[in-house]
């Protein structure tokens, strides 16, 4: 296993309860964190609690291009390397009937779910090439293999971003840039907090249980790779 000491990794979504405990794990192991977040307090609740430094700390939307990679430039401009680790732990979930999906629900799942990892590996990708190395790791989640009815929106933008990672894993072959997808299947994180859907938390993983799973990710050997990771609760049948 390689050691996080003084890794640079960068965990988009580290406001979420999977982003959150993720950053604990990273930043009890030694490695420089660096998070974002949609709001504000939210972030730096959570840092402060972890002890991540203020500047360390970003307010992003990942529909704004822009924002991304200049948060990208700085932190590598901070470090003077580039980033060793990226974490796209964020995301939307709209979980309805196809028939109530507006059109701008829709966009709304792509653009964040999809272009803004997009819009992230664009940014990582050229100093990761530069030194040769580097893991990208992705959450598509079981929807990004499985579908599921009132999915239509949420399991296009990951079934997308599953295609995407693929073909890129293909153009970095020859690199010793890592790609690993993880399949997670439920997870008692506060994705459920506004869903109207009928559905038992209590056997779900536990969000620190699923943070482990992605720490232990960041410490692949580097003559190896995990390319998928399926996990699921139990009492669900795996894939």
């Amino acid at each position: 296993m390689e050691t996080l000491l003084n890794k640079i990794v960068l965990v988009v979504g580290g406001t979420g309860g999977i982003g959150a405990e993720t950053c604990k794990l990273l930043h009890q192991s030694g490695a420089k964190v660096y998070v974002t977040g949609r709001n504000a307090e939210t972030l730096n609740t959570i840092c402060n609690s972890i002890g991540i430094p203020v500047k360390n700390r970003f307010v992003i939307d990942l529909k704004n291009t822009d924002s991304i990679h200049l948060m990208v430039e700085e932190i590598q401009s901070m470090t003077g390397a580039p980033i060793d680790i990226l974490i796209n732990a964020a995301g939307i979930g709209i979980i309805k009937s196809f028939e109530s999906l507006s059109i701008q629900e829709f966009k709304d799942s792509l653009d964040v779910n999809l272009i803004g990892a997009f819009s992230l590996i664009q940014a990582v990708l050229p100093k990761m090439k530069e030194q040769k190395k580097g893991l990208i790791i992705n959450i598509p989640g079981v929807l990004g293999k499985t579908p599921m009815a009132g999915a239509a929106a949420y399991a296009a933008s990951k079934y997308g971003l599953n295609g995407m990672l693929k073909s890129l894993r293909e153009e970095l072959k020859r690199t010793e840039i890592r790609i690993t997808n993880i399949y997670m299947g439920g997870v008692d994180s506060p994705f459920w907090d506004n869903i109207d859907l009928k559905v038992q938390r209590d056997k779900m993983i536990a969000v620190k249980e699923a943070a482990k799973s992605i720490w232990f990710l960041c410490q692949q050997p580097s003559s190896a790779v995990v390319s998928e990771m399926v996990i699921q609760p139990f009492n669900h049948q795996a894939i």
